[in-house]
């Protein structure tokens, strides 16, 4: 490798766009409308959403009895947990007069109840009372608006996606660190991203991009595995830390297409959970929840613990100058020292409609030395 290489100064896209973003300043641009966005037709991303369990809030942002309106899959939504405890989602609009029921609708037992005439939903969009009307209407009682299949998992509410309606072909993955007393509560993150789900996705197998957008100290050696519904990774890399460089390993995946995870070792014990929503074909909403095992980030490694969320984040930041911006290549140039782009679109494909999911089919793709050594 050239010295050039060794001493390439920071991305032009990360010191034009967030060298003077520090602060509340940086927290307003992550999740801020992106002036002069190009459509979608312009950037062609017009991709499908993908079908598959995603976050729909922080199980603590919904408590007993609250109402909370949403806004993804390019529908609007409304979501509330019941006196038994459990989170519900509907389709907003009610199916009498078309109130929306996020705003004003209130919980009744575990129903929703509509806040124009009271007419009160189960969590399958079934009317089960109307308080003024002898008789039912038979269509309100089969079922009159699209109720959503959700789970809680990991103090998050997921909901399942699937645009002809299919009943979910997998379940929400459990974190035990999530639950484990020895770990640290969430420290909470978010942006709003202009691109498709898929594209956010794709970056996890552009091993080159570590070195060129996050500035790791070297070509990381990496490892995918594809499997079913499931994909992992490991990635070793040199990391710069307030020690000083250290060996570092990314151990990451996702459990369908919305249920992204990361566990880093070698600085400090972390596992990222991460809430990856679509809202409309081109706008993801990107939460990012860490929690560290206590021993580090309450002790003498504090300081480095917080270095490395800061840096995970940084790099968050420096991905969405580009992904917003981002035009999708369907037949990309590519090289050899590229990662496993186009194995990871086949890959990708299962989640959209028309194909099918083959959990027995495995694939391992690895490299050594990626780049020029």
């Amino acid at each position: 490798m050239s010295s050039n290489d060794t001493q390439r100064p920071a991305p032009v896209a990360t010191r034009e766009f967030l060298e003077n973003l520090k602060g509340e300043e940086l927290v307003r641009w992550r999740t801020a409308e992106v002036p002069n966005r190009r459509s979608m037709a312009e950037r062609s991303i017009d991709l499908p959403m993908p079908f598959g369990w995603f976050a729909m809030c922080y199980s603590d942002e919904l408590a007993v009895g609250q109402v909370k309106p949403l806004r993804y899959f390019g529908r609007d939504l409304v979501a509330w947990r019941g006196e038994d405890g459990q989170a519900r989602v509907l389709d907003a609009y009610c199916a009498h007069l078309g109130a929306h029921m996020g705003y004003g609708g209130r919980v009744n037992g575990n129903r929703l109840e509509c806040p124009f005439h009271s007419w009160r939903y189960d969590g399958d969009g079934k009317v089960g009372d109307i308080p003024y009307a002898k008789i039912i209407p038979p269509q309100a009682k089969r079922g009159c608006v699209k109720g959503w299949p959700t789970a809680e998992a990991n103090r998050f509410v997921w909901a399942w996606y699937h645009p002809e309606g299919i009943a979910p072909l997998w379940e929400v993955e459990p974190f035990p660190e999530t639950s484990d007393p020895e770990w640290t509560d969430y420290e909470r993150h978010e942006w709003n991203v202009y691109c498709p789900l898929q594209t956010i996705a794709e970056n996890g197998v552009d091993v080159a991009h570590f070195r060129y957008i996050h500035g790791t100290a070297s070509y990381p050696d990496w490892e995918v595995t594809m499997k079913g519904h499931c994909r992992s990774a490991q990635v070793n890399a040199k990391m710069d830390t307030p020690r000083g460089q250290v060996d570092g390993t990314i151990s990451y995946g996702v459990v369908g297409p919305g249920q992204p995870w990361t566990r880093f070792t070698g600085i400090c014990e972390t596992l990222l959970v991460t809430g990856a929503t679509p809202v409309d074909q081109d706008h993801v909403h990107i939460r990012f929840a860490f929690t560290q095992k206590k021993s580090s980030a309450e002790g003498s490694q504090g300081r480095v613990a917080k270095a490395l969320i800061a840096d995970i984040c940084r790099q968050l930041d420096q991905d969405k100058v580009v992904w917003d911006r981002q035009r999708h290549m369907e037949k990309p140039l590519l090289c050899d020292g590229d990662g496993p782009i186009m194995a990871f679109r086949d890959f990708y494909q299962q989640f959209y409609p028309g194909k099918s999911l083959n959990p027995d089919v495995e694939r391992t793709l690895a490299r050594k030395g990626g780049g020029r050594g």
